[in-house]
């Protein structure tokens, strides 16, 4: 029996800012612990094979946007792992197309697994409880059903989508047939499901085989189904990146999971698959807002969860983050407060959801802040701006080891580099010296450069720009072992 997870990382974890960006949204983040989210899911299914001998797991495929493929090769790089495949979208289109193209990719290897769809920006606190179920899952999906997993409630919830459990499965330990999805209720209808029993949070995990999904698929959403498999014959292999056919993949309608066929499947005693609930309770968290954190985190006798260089007094339970500089809260109750290099927030926890409204201004006043950190991260590393005027701004690059920039040439600027950590290997038209720790280079406009680092350790650079003009598409890039063509 092959398992595959499938982790759909398309998320922009907007509710989470101002550590969760655009750019770098929640599931990169660690968030509770030392692994980030996506670091988290990606080894979930690990010990699987210990509670089930029978089962064997893949090597996980991952589906995310062209904008982020850097980030989540570096999560797998980061944790010595390979991943199956890093499955790109050029544009949103829901979780039916994303699982869609991780179908079609496991069927054209000559593999037909189990595949186990799972959000890359959850968390489990109980991986023994969620490894029980997920080998029960997969039993039952190896009779031809389809699985999806229901978060036992803790609480009458009103952000959550819930599912109604219809009769227990004759052979199945803890298995219900799944009578339908609902939407999220009003604090009325979502105490009375609680009060029912009736009722469980939709996990957004699914189980079934790969070619059911695309039965299923071509079934009740025909349109979605040519579009993804045009989409994905059009596409290109790029490493451990597949690129989807950008003009077929545009034009598929965007829908879930949920809607495109779990719906259409529930409670119809359909002869083709049986949808199936199992339900978790697992310690399960979607992080959805500022205040599932606070929930999940470690708190001190009045209730703070910390995180940084904090100090309180006569406060109770706060959540405080400081990632920058000291932090200091007195007489404050059920705050949140989040400090970054380049934003703070502030806000009452039981208003965790208004946070949208700090996004929505800054997409309207045309600021960065909602999509970018300070710190900008590149498939070789990351930038941060120290300090900026005129005509001058400097930066600290930090280099992976191995990693290099692009053989680049600026028009406009001229760079001068000094190595604060590392050996730096610089090419500067045709010439290759070694640089390490207090050495320094000029590179002036028009000359044809790259940055290596071919050392064990990061190397960390100091960067001053100085010309008429600095802006980041300022490059003419003649190679580069991304494969990119815009951009740094």
């Amino acid at each position: 029996m092959q398992l595959l997870p499938v982790i759909l990382s398309g998320g922009a974890g907007t509710r989470l800012w101002p550590l969760s960006r655009e750019a770098y949204p929640k599931q990169f983040l660690p968030l509770a612990g030392s692994e980030s989210l996506l670091q988290a899911t990606v080894g979930r299914l690990d010990q699987l094979p210990r509670r089930d001998p029978s089962a064997a797991v893949l090597p996980p495929f991952v589906v995310c946007n062209e904008e982020h493929r850097f980030l989540v090769a570096e999560q797998f790089r980061r944790m010595e792992r390979e991943p199956g495949a890093i499955l790109l979208e050029p544009v949103g289109r829901n979780t039916a197309p994303a699982l869609s193209l991780a179908a079609q990719m496991a069927l054209s290897q000559g593999e037909d697994p189990l595949l186990v769809a799972m959000p890359a920006d959850h968390l489990v606190g109980d991986q023994a409880v969620f490894l029980q179920q997920v080998a029960e899952g997969a039993r039952l999906a190896e009779t031809g059903r389809v699985v999806t997993f229901g978060i036992v409630p803790t609480g009458p919830e009103t952000g959550y989508g819930y599912i109604r459990k219809g009769r227990p499965v004759a052979d199945a330990a803890t298995a219900a047939d799944l009578d339908a999805f609902v939407e999220k209720p009003d604090l009325e209808t979502a105490t009375a499901y609680l009060q029912s029993g009736d009722y469980l949070w939709n996990s957004g995990i699914f189980l079934l085989r790969a070619s059911l999904w695309m039965e299923l698929l071509e079934r009740f959403r025909p349109d979605i189904a040519a579009a993804c498999r045009q989409a994905f014959e059009q596409g290109r292999a790029d490493g451990d990146f597949f690129h989807a056919g950008e003009e077929a993949f545009a034009a598929c309608p965007s829908d879930s999971i949920d809607y495109a066929v779990m719906e259409r499947i529930a409670g119809s005693g359909d002869d083709t698959a049986q949808a199936v609930v199992l339900p978790l309770d697992a310690g399960w968290s979607d992080v959805g807002a500022w205040s599932a954190l606070w929930e999940v985190s470690p708190r001190d006798d009045n209730g703070n969860a910390t995180e940084g260089d904090v100090f309180t007094h006569r406060a109770n339970d706060n959540l405080l983050i400081a990632r920058h500089r000291m932090l200091a809260v007195v007489g404050v109750d059920n705050l949140v407060v989040v400090e970054t290099p380049d934003a703070v927030l502030v806000l009452d926890k039981n208003q965790a959801q208004e946070v949208k409204e700090v996004t929505r201004f800054l997409q309207e006043q045309g600021r960065d802040e909602h999509r970018f950190h300070s710190r900008v991260h590149r498939p070789w590393g990351n930038f941060e701006p120290i300090d900026a005027g005129g005509r001058y701004q400097v930066k600290r690059l930090t280099v992976n080891p191995g990693a290099s920039i692009s053989l680049q040439m600026h028009h406009h600027r001229a760079e001068h580099w000094i190595v604060v950590r590392g050996t730096a290997r610089v090419t500067r038209d045709g010439e290759t010296v070694l640089l390490t720790e207090n050495q320094s280079t000029y590179i002036p406009v028009g000359t044809t450069h790259r940055l290596e680092n071919p050392g064990q350790i990061p190397l960390e650079i100091i960067e001053v720009q100085s010309g008429s003009y600095l802006g980041e598409d300022d490059i003419v890039r003649f190679e580069d072992i991304y494969n990119r063509t815009t951009g740094d």
